[in-house]
């Protein structure tokens, strides 16, 4: 295992892949209950995903803006994974982009269903929330 506080190149492009990744908030009196997420590692070396305004995560991030995101290789492949944890933003701008490519990454979008999915993620409002990484810890076997 290594660790660091950027993202490095190998670690971006694990990261482009149609990964799910574990999101865990800081906050609260229970312990973190990690949710997957689609996400997005920027080539600045943040990672940025979209959620609605009202969401528990943002409710328990605006108390503690603290968060780490945890990605794996699937199984059948090496054994891969990539923890990022740092302090986050909520932007108000970008959300739908992201969300947009996000879905194409992750969904195959002439599936008409998901192009519906899709339009109705794009009809709702969307924040960014960004991870700016203060530790990286990498594993690869």
């Amino acid at each position: 295992m290594t660790n660091s506080t950027n993202l490095t190149a190998e670690d971006l492009e694990f990261l482009a892949r149609p990964l799910h990744g574990f999101l865990s908030v800081a906050g609260g009196t229970q312990p973190p209950q990690p949710r997957p997420v689609w996400f997005e590692a920027t080539p600045e070396g943040t990672v940025q995903f979209f959620t609605e305004p009202g969401s528990l995560k943002l409710r328990r991030l605006a108390r503690d803006p603290r968060a780490s995101l945890v990605v794996a290789a699937p199984v059948g492949e090496r054994e891969r994974w990539i923890s990022v944890a740092g302090r986050t933003t909520v932007e108000t701008e970008g959300a739908h982009d992201l969300s947009s490519r996000l879905a194409a990454r992750y969904w195959d979008l002439t599936d008409p269903t998901r192009a519906a999915d899709l339009a109705g993620i794009l009809a709702t409002e969307q924040l960014r929330v960004v991870i700016h990484p203060e530790t990286v810890h990498r594993y690869v076997y």
